[in-house]
């Protein structure tokens, strides 16, 4: 295990935001507000029903904060009758980003706030939806620090799980000795950490990339422009399904950046949370396939490059 510095925070947001629907949207919102929450998340008085017995953690993704990533997604299970929450992890003190320190010390951070959760809500149990990092992080506290034993679902969207090469820029720095320290001077420690071939990504996939009791589902896009190839997403242990937005919506092109903002994608999510109720009466699956509409490609990439 490695803790490359020591400076990384959590907070849990409280200040009330409003629905979004892109993701631009919602990361301005939340620059002019730091400290929001996404709409419905974050109420410790929610009590699981017994339908929806495990709350949901979100968990966002590098560079960004629960409000900027969830604006879309937790509104929607809060409308499911799910208990929600979201927390910013991996920041500096000060910052109004997060998820740009070490994630050994984020997924600890993931591992007290679904204490939290937990402790509040009487659940023994939780599902965990981590967006990018989010779903690295949330994966080795599953794997690494014992959180196999309190999550029941964990779904991965645009999951780094084998990392990417960032436009060749991995490969072309493992070329010349020391390159990687060269690439974390112009990145940050949690974006270095993710690049294919990490010692974080090998510890987390060494002896395998899940682990027993736990139901994975990665959701990845052919389309990607942070994680190339884009087959590093899948999973490939016991328990782990694969989905490709586009073997299920071919014209929906939407990107790595647009997936969280992405109603067909968000569809696959509340699928992969509740994917065997039905209903007692029809048989008819209570979560139905979400609608498929075209998508182009790089929709959403505006406002968000260079953030």
């Amino acid at each position: 295990m490695s803790t490359v510095g020591t400076a990384s925070v959590a907070e849990t947001p409280m200040l009330p935001g409003p629905p979004q629907a892109t993701h631009a949207a919602a990361a301005d919102y939340g620059d002019a507000h730091p400290g929001s929450v996404p709409p419905g998340a974050n109420d410790f008085t929610c009590r699981p029903t017994a339908d929806h017995p495990n709350p949901v953690v979100l968990a966002h993704g590098s560079d960004s904060n629960a409000y900027s990533d969830w604006a879309d997604l937790a509104p929607r299970l809060k409308a499911a009758a799910y208990c929600v929450f979201a927390v910013n992890y991996g920041g500096t003190p000060g910052s109004t980003t997060f998820g740009t320190e070490d994630m050994y010390l984020s997924a600890g951070q993931i591992a007290d706030f679904v204490h939290r959760v937990r402790a509040g809500t009487g659940a023994a149990k939780v599902d965990l939806v981590g967006f990018s990092q989010g779903a690295t992080v949330t994966r080795y506290f599953v794997n690494k620090l014992g959180g196999a034993a309190v999550v029941d679902r964990w779904v991965g969207v645009a999951s780094p799980s084998y990392g990417g090469i960032f436009y060749g820029l991995v490969p072309a720095a493992d070329a010349v000795p020391g390159g990687r320290d060269v690439v974390s001077l112009f990145t940050t420690t949690a974006v270095a950490q993710q690049a294919q071939g990490s010692d974080f990504l090998a510890d987390l996939n060494g002896g395998g990339d899940t682990v027993a009791g736990v139901r994975y589902t990665t959701i990845g896009t052919r389309y990607d422009e942070m994680i190339q190839p884009w087959t590093n997403v899948a999973l490939h242990g016991p328990g782990a399904t694969n989905v490709l937005v586009q073997d299920r919506c071919p014209q929906d092109m939407t990107g790595h950046m647009n997936m969280v903002y992405d109603p067909f994608t968000l569809g696959l999510v509340m699928q992969a949370l509740d994917p065997g109720t039905t209903d007692p009466d029809t048989g008819d699956a209570n979560i139905p396939a979400p609608a498929c509409t075209p998508v182009p490609l790089g929709t959403g990439m505006i406002g968000m490059v260079g953030r």
